[in-house]
């Protein structure tokens, strides 16, 4: 598969008289990386005065640059007609709803059927970008909002703005525990000493830097809803983060354990838990600046059924005992 032709003609900016070629080229063609830049520069893909040149050529000013590259074929999984959710889209990007138990990447055991797939699908060209343009995942069993770039430009972009914690991500949750307050969990995260599929709060020294901010939005007897927002984006944050603190997800069997009723559950609330089989987690909102326009940008998706139907099985239980007692 042969991957689109992109041109460009630029002259250099007399500023960059003394920089070295790679540096100034990155700053001359922002809508591309500059790993991606320098090896065109060695491919003979950027001429300079029409001649090849190294990254590290010096710069005089006044030059003429010419950038005719193929954007070769970034993921070769198969396109794969699996309905999407679409929130919104445009040139640039789209925002989707990922449902529960769709996996964003293949890999081992999910060779197909995930999201990249759909994507490719959905827009063939997304095979000239890295990972079909994901820039940021969802577990399988988490629900939500996800944005994902449709050109290369885009795709830089979100990519500096989420290392730059420019995208603003809320979630909702049901946890373990009647809290009594929020707060904030400020705890490094890593890999698990011994199992490879968790993660853990580590020390600094081999953990990476994740902060994670808890707000209540309601209180029910033995369980919190709450809302939650991520200042960094590690693998599991939330699901880490709340377990170091005592109050797993509801269903995380990864992090919480086995399942914990209530002392007096209600029937309802005891089939509702019993049949509830993964994270209580959900990305209800997504914010940042667009990318490309530099407009402000913020999209919602509600409460799935599964978490719905749970709240309101721990809103009656509550209830009820509330009236039993008086």
């Amino acid at each position: 598969m042969t991957g689109s032709i992109i041109r460009h003609e630029a002259v250099v900016p007399l500023s960059a008289a003394g920089r070295r070629f790679d540096q100034a080229l990155a700053e001359m063609f922002p809508d591309y990386s500059r790993s991606r830049l320098t090896a065109w520069i060695k491919s003979g893909a950027v001429l300079l005065d029409g001649a090849p040149a190294v990254p590290r050529h010096l710069l005089k000013g006044g030059e003429h640059v010419r950038l005719e590259a193929e954007l070769e074929v970034e993921v070769s999984s198969a396109p794969e007609a699996i309905a999407l959710d679409l929130v919104h889209e445009d040139d640039y990007l789209l925002v989707l709803n990922k449902p529960v138990g769709l996996v964003v990447h293949p890999g081992a055991g999910n060779p197909a059927g995930t999201l990249l797939n759909a994507l490719l699908h959905h827009e063939p060209k997304l095979a000239e970008l890295p990972r079909a343009g994901i820039v940021h995942r969802l577990d399988k069993d988490t629900s939500g909002l996800m944005v994902v770039a449709k050109t290369l430009a885009a795709h830089t972009a979100l990519v500096d703005m989420l290392s730059r914690h420019e995208v603003e991500r809320q979630y909702e949750a049901i946890v373990l525990g009647a809290l009594i307050a929020g707060g904030t969990v400020d705890a490094p995260i890593g890999r698990h000493h011994s199992d490879r599929l968790r993660q853990a709060v580590r020390d600094e020294e081999d953990g990476k830097h994740a902060i994670t901010h808890y707000r209540l939005r309601e209180r029910f007897r033995a369980h919190t809803l709450i809302q939650c927002n991520l200042e960094t984006g590690r693998t599991h944050q939330i699901r880490v983060h709340l377990a170091h603190i005592g109050h797993a997800l509801v269903g995380d069997s990864l992090y919480g354990g086995s399942l914990k009723l209530p002392k007096g559950a209600t029937p309802e609330l005891v089939t509702a838990l019993r049949g509830f089989r993964r994270q209580a987690l959900h990305a209800e909102r997504l914010s940042f600046e667009h990318p490309i326009t530099g407009e402000s940008a913020s999209f919602c998706a509600a409460r799935p059924t599964d978490m719905d139907a749970l709240v309101a099985a721990l809103r009656d239980d509550s209830a009820a005992h509330e009236l039993s007692s008086r």
